[in-house]
């Protein structure tokens, strides 16, 4: 659902989001044959998923999904390490890698995969 706070900050905006979910699902969003692995959101049971990290800028029109995700794993007993970034649209580290933000979202994902 569109966010109309979150639209003037849009770096990837909700068309060109529709227009990736059409490619990735090959037109059958909405349908039943989609798959939770395909679609997380579809996703009925996450008990016994792996811990996951997940990062999202708070300028994201994918930050309100990404936090109910997060919180759906943690009802299950998941292990989440979930970061919103103040300020940070979505490819926040692309648009500025030497912003102070994405020098430290680097390090947290660095820090996490060296720990596997």
């Amino acid at each position: 659902m569109p966010n109309a706070l979150l639209t003037p900050f849009a770096t990837w905006t909700y068309d060109q989001n529709y227009t990736a979910w059409n490619a990735v699902l090959d037109g059958k969003q909405g349908s039943e044959t989609v798959s939770p692995i395909a679609a997380p959101a579809r996703l009925a049971d996450f008990a016994g998923l792996a811990a996951a990290y997940i990062e999202v800028g708070d300028l994201d029109n994918f930050r309100d999904e990404d936090i109910a995700y997060a919180q759906q794993l943690a009802r299950a007993g998941v292990s989440v390490e979930l970061h919103v970034h103040p300020g940070a649209p979505h490819g926040f580290e692309r648009f500025a890698p030497n912003s102070k933000v994405a020098k430290r979202a680097m390090n947290d994902r660095i820090r996490v995969i060296q720990s596997l």
